[in-house]
């Protein structure tokens, strides 16, 4: 009898949770993705307080030329004497902003695009996905760096390229979502009571695309911070002495460095390596928890 008890009371609980309550626990049971989650946000922490946590100035020449890891430099100094451990906090600040912004612009993109290629149809549609498939049919790594080449490296001109670069799939995921929304009755009902087309586009139809929208997002952000740091290491992103994990890897190409001082390229190495897994380990995590065929 208590066993029933405990199962209807289970249920209940489950059955009055809010949609986003539900989300939560499940996303819970990812253990790694759990894990991943605090390690973003121990590092976007760590990265948002650089100016007040570093301990030194990421440009001052503060020690030694490629001085070793020791009591004063946690994690040495680079070939002209700056502490790595300054600089990588301020590295990290820099590409976690290239990719946040950068994905925050490709979705913002996508997401207007998406919403009227599939809600309109026709030559409208047409018009835009004729678009998309032309910018999806260059090689993508080329088109990233010929836009490189093209416009002068700095940190914003990157954003802008990523930003500009990567919206194309997402466009495609929402328009196949309004597609099936629209055809709905509670959509067709909107239309029938007189709804403006800025209601129905953003306040109906656009909150059920959230899910993958979100899930796609996390992808777009993990593959723009590895697109940073491989244009920062060619010396197309980020331009010295600004730091970023890209450029911080460029200044330790040579055989000297990669086998006598490892502390020049080890940490912004495992840093890229980290931040990029976690970033997939949690967007894992979101699609399964809002999946709505997912398991109670």
């Amino acid at each position: 009898m208590q066993a029933e008890e405990r199962h209807e009371l289970g249920t209940r609980n489950i059955t009055t949770e809010s949609y986003w309550q539900t989300v939560f626990r499940r996303f819970k049971r990812h253990k790694l993705a759990t894990v991943s989650l605090v390690i973003l946000a121990v590092l976007g922490g760590a990265a948002i307080l650089a100016p007040i946590i570093a301990p030194y100035d990421p440009n001052e020449i503060v020690g030694p030329f490629s001085g070793a890891p020791s009591k004063e430099f946690w994690l040495g100094t680079d070939q002209i004497g700056r502490d790595v451990l300054s600089r990588l906090l301020y590295a990290m600040r820099v590409s976690l902003l290239v990719g946040v912004m950068a994905t925050l612009i490709s979705t913002v993109i996508g997401v207007i695009l998406g919403l009227f290629a599939g809600y309109f149809g026709g030559v409208i549609d047409m018009i835009i996905m004729r678009f998309t498939d032309m910018v999806m049919s260059f090689p993508y790594i080329l088109l990233v760096l010929v836009a490189a080449a093209i416009f002068k490296p700095g940190m914003w001109n990157i954003i802008l390229i990523l930003g500009f670069v990567d919206w194309p799939g997402i466009a495609r995921l929402v328009r196949g979502n309004v597609l099936s929304l629209r055809e709905t009755n509670f959509i067709k009902g909107n239309i029938v009571a007189g709804m403006s087309l800025r209601h129905i586009l953003f306040s109906e139809i656009l909150p059920n695309t959230v899910a993958p929208i979100l899930v796609y997002a996390t992808s777009v952000l993990a593959l723009s911070m590895l697109d940073e740091a491989a244009l920062s290491f060619l010396g197309m992103g980020v331009q010295p002495p600004t730091a970023s994990l890209g450029n911080m890897l460029n200044g330790a190409q040579s055989l000297t460095v990669l086998t006598s001082q490892p502390w020049l390229w080890l940490p912004p190495g495992l840093l890229i390596v980290i931040l990029v897994i976690a970033i997939n380990f949690v967007g894992d995590a979101l699609r399964d928890a809002l999946d709505p065929n997912s398991e109670q």
